[in-house]
């Protein structure tokens, strides 16, 4: 059974890319790391760590005097979920819709040609 990861929005995913590089960070850390890439104010950034809390994707450990921030879940996890969430919107569920229209989007190298059909025997066999 795989566990249910929350939705986050656009700006969440600068916080979650801040704390998925390092963690724990104080608050002010994750604010120091997104001024250098955003015009974000403080309080926006301590904003989306409250949602990002309420949302259970990002936990605060509690047992210092300054709180910290973690990640709950991987990079990839959320990659994940957020991938299967476009999908069902997008392209009602169906992968090869999808790469379909991507396919004929995109040109496609040999390499990228090769390393798909590296995957999709890997995922015949299954």
């Amino acid at each position: 059974m795989s566990k249910h990861i929350p939705n986050i929005s656009e700006a969440e995913w600068e916080v979650m890319n801040v704390l998925w590089e390092k963690a724990p960070q104080t608050a002010n850390e994750v604010i120091s790391s997104l001024q250098e890439k955003t015009d974000w104010k403080p309080k926006t950034v301590r904003t989306l760590l409250d949602r990002l809390a309420q949302k259970e994707v990002v936990g605060i450990n509690k047992n210092q005097k300054i709180y910290t921030f973690y990640p709950k879940y991987s990079q990839e996890e959320c990659q994940r979920a957020e991938a299967k969430s476009f999908i069902k919107r997008i392209y009602g569920g169906t992968v090869k819709s999808m790469l379909v229209q991507f396919m004929e989007e995109e040109s496609l190298s040999e390499e990228d040609i090769k390393e798909l059909r590296t995957i999709l025997n890997k995922n015949q066999k299954k």
